[in-house]
C-alpha cells in the first residue's frame, strides 16, 4: 500500500471556502476518475496563527494506482485552479510512501 501526502496552506478567511471546495468539488473529482487500486483520501486542517494548514492523505493498493492516478510524474501535485485560487502557498510536489504497517483500532 502507498500513502500520497500532500500540504495546502491558506488564510483564516479562506479555509472554510477551501475546505468546502475540497469536500464537494475536489474529492467528488478524484473519485470520478475511477482509478483502480485508489483506497480514499483524509483531510486533516490546523489553525497555525496566521494561516491554515490542511493536509490531504491518499490511500492507494500500488505504485501503478499512484501513476494512474497521478501520470508519471507522479510527485507532481493535483492542485485544480479553482484551489489554486484561495490557496495562499501549496506543495508542488507530494510525498509517497510505502505502508509498511496498519493497525486498526
Amino acid at each position: 500500500m502507498v500513502s500520497r501526502i500532500w500540504h495546502g496552506w491558506t488564510t483564516p478567511e479562506n479555509a472554510d471556502i477551501y475546505e468546502n471546495l475540497l469536500k464537494t468539488e475536489i474529492f467528488p473529482g478524484i473519485e470520478a476518475k475511477d482509478v483502480k487500486g485508489y483506497r480514499g483520501i483524509q483531510l486533516f486542517r490546523r489553525a497555525t496563527g496566521s494561516e491554515v494548514e490542511f493536509i490531504t492523505v491518499m490511500w492507494f493498493d500500488s505504485w501503478d494506482a499512484v501513476k494512474e492516478f497521478a501520470g508519471e510524474d507522479y510527485e507532481t501535485a493535483y492542485v485544480p485552479q479553482s484551489a489554486r485560487t484561495v490557496l495562499s502557498r501549496f506543495d508542488g510536489r507530494s510525498q509517497h510512501y510505502d505502508i509498511k504497517a496498519k493497525i486498526d483500532y
